[in-house]
């Protein structure tokens, strides 16, 4: 019997990939504020029977691996020879991205037993961009260690954050002056005044300057962990 998704059911179950599976459980988390789709859900949004998916991932848990290994794949590289500063610059940015797209994946990302291949590619190639800046292996994992931490760490602080507008931002800022009067809070209103409530002010913007504090320390102590 045919069905509005094209093709009767076994002719769809044989078109099937590993891809198509990864890519709708990822458009269905992203869609659901992070909740995983059950086996279920996924074979209907796919037109198939359940039991097609196991083709494909035995179990939720290798799901879920396939999952992070697509957003892993989304965040850009350093490609061989390139300087390592401005190629972990670029790597946290292109992560930071990546987890605004994908919020879910924030606290299953290292959490994962059977990492995929995009994974192990792009750990191989930060450790690699940082040896080759001379970084030691144990200065190449404290400086992996402290940007990741630093990313995810921004990444979660800004979603929860209600700053989506230069309008919720002042909004934000009168409501905390409302709860706080300058005469017993005068460091939280000079801060809300003098510079969440500027023209032109935008959380995100805080997200270099750390970073680059910490590309900065990096650098300062890479030699001392030789």
């Amino acid at each position: 019997m045919s069905t509005e998704t094209g093709g009767p059911p076994a002719a769809r179950r044989n078109t099937l990939s590993r891809a198509k599976v990864v890519t709708a459980a990822v458009a269905m988390a992203d869609a659901s504020d992070g909740k995983v789709p059950s086996t279920r859900k996924l074979a209907e949004r796919l037109g198939v029977q359940a039991m097609a998916l196991y083709h494909h991932f035995r179990n939720k848990d290798a799901l879920l691996d396939g999952m992070v290994d697509f957003v892993f794949a989304e965040v850009e590289l350093p490609a061989e020879g390139d300087d390592w500063k401005p190629a972990m610059r670029r790597r946290a940015a292109s992560m930071r991205e990546a987890l605004i797209r994908h919020p879910w994946a924030i606290a299953i990302m290292d959490s994962r037993a059977n990492p995929g291949p995009a994974t192990l590619r792009h750990h191989d190639a930060v450790i690699g961009c940082l040896r080759a800046g001379e970084f030691t292996i144990a200065g190449a994992a404290h400086a992996f260690s402290l940007l990741d931490s630093y990313v995810y760490g921004f990444v979660v602080q800004e979603l929860a954050l209600p700053l989506d507008s230069p309008e919720e931002i002042q909004e934000s800022a009168e409501s905390v002056l409302a709860l706080a009067p300058p005469e017993k809070f005068p460091h939280l209103t000079e801060m809300a005044v003098e510079h969440a409530m500027k023209p032109g002010y935008a959380y995100a913007d805080e997200f270099w300057i750390g970073l680059d504090l910490i590309l900065d320390g990096l650098e300062l102590r890479r030699d001392a962990w030789r």
